[in-house]
């Protein structure tokens, strides 16, 4: 057997422990100051390290934004930003008052919205152009916010509004809702979806009518979960009945309402008997978050009054907004943002902003 220190140069007889470990002093019990509980938890330690130094109270910050002047604004358009280029720049008249109170449109178009939230447009009457405010008011959001906005059509007699923007697929909420279990991430979604210029996405309602009327309260619920969880606005194209299969579902689930009627006497009216039945059905609340749009379909308003028209309305929702006619929304065809007059893309973004500020102040 061969000897372990002729095997190892570091081997050693020696013990390293050979001395023993003297016995560990007795423990003092521990010293209370007057007054201290044992049984309440122990004090924090304190630090082995100088504190750190502390604002005084005294002391107070002057915010940079009040002592620095924020620059002025150069004009976007008129003689002001004709002035403003014709001198190199060198003279600055600012905004104009139009152009800063589109500013601060925009700016209320963009307030924070954390989740979902859910826009039903309704109409009694058909002819009113209540498609057209869904696209044009889910364009407006869309082009602004960087979000992601739907519109969903929920009319049961063959909707229009896949009409309003170039169409990206067949496949309508039917198709939705057969694939829902395999659907995992947004880009699932939006292979059932057409998206416009502005960014605004529509879901298509079934073409045929006979499958189309089956379309349940049921069916929409399972729709709007489903696109809750990608979609920060939802805006739902209702038909223009009020006792259709889904519409409960829509009128439950929505955040706020828009009712759209002409500025004719029949579109009015419909547009009041369209309140009258929420109220008599339990949707009171709802009324009282809700916008009239007072659209005007024709070049001229006629023998109707729109300003008596839109105090009527002021009296029952929460605000009245009118849309002037505009010949581009008249073709009845696919609409584009950029080809509406500037008058009419002013009352949009004034439907928009007054549709935000409904938004949740706390998520």
């Amino acid at each position: 057997m061969t000897d372990p220190r002729d095997r190892d140069p570091y081997f050693s007889e020696e013990r390293t422990d050979s001395q023993p470990h003297p016995a560990p002093p007795p423990q003092r019990p521990p010293q209370y100051p007057q007054g201290y509980d044992p049984n309440l938890p122990p004090l924090q330690p304190q630090s082995p390290y100088p504190p750190l130094p502390q604002p005084s109270r005294a002391r107070q910050d002057i915010p940079s934004a009040h002592v620095v002047r924020p620059p002025k604004r150069t004009p976007k358009s008129g003689w002001r930003k004709a002035l403003y280029m014709g001198s190199g720049k060198l003279i600055n008249p600012g905004e104009s008052p139009a152009e800063r109170r589109q500013r601060e449109l925009i700016g209320r178009v963009n307030q924070p919205l954390r989740g979902c939230f859910k826009i039903a447009m309704l109409s009694l009457k058909g002819g009113v152009g209540k498609t057209t405010i869904t696209t044009t008011l889910g364009a407006t959001f869309a082009s602004l916010r960087g979000d992601r906005v739907i519109a969903v059509d929920a009319n049961p007699d063959r909707g229009t509004l896949s009409q309003k923007i170039p169409i990206e697929t067949t496949a309508t909420i039917r198709h939705l809702l057969r694939d829902a279990d395999k659907i995992t991430r947004y880009s699932d979604v939006r292979a059932y979806t057409s998206q416009g210029a502005s960014r605004l996405e529509i879901l298509a309602s079934e073409q045929d009518p006979a499958v189309s009327e089956a379309f349940s309260e049921r069916d929409y619920l399972r729709a709007v979960s489903l696109l809750e969880h990608y979609y920060n606005i939802v805006l739902t194209d209702c038909g223009t009945g009020l006792m259709h299969s889904a519409m409960k579902g829509v009128l439950d689930l929505a955040d706020a309402l828009v009712v759209v009627s002409s500025g004719s006497v029949d579109g009015a009216t419909s547009a009041s008997a369209t309140i009258d039945w929420l109220e008599a059905h339990g949707y009171g609340d709802l009324v009282k978050r809700s916008i009239v749009v007072i659209n005007s379909v024709r070049p001229k308003a006629g023998s109707v009054d729109l300003d008596k028209l839109a105090a009527h309305f002021a009296a029952r929702a929460r605000t009245v907004c009118r849309i002037p006619f505009d010949p581009h929304l008249e073709e009845g065809a696919e609409i584009e943002l950029d080809r509406l007059e500037p008058d009419t893309r002013l009352a949009l973004l004034e439907l928009a902003a007054a549709m935000a500020d409904a938004f949740p102040s706390k998520a």
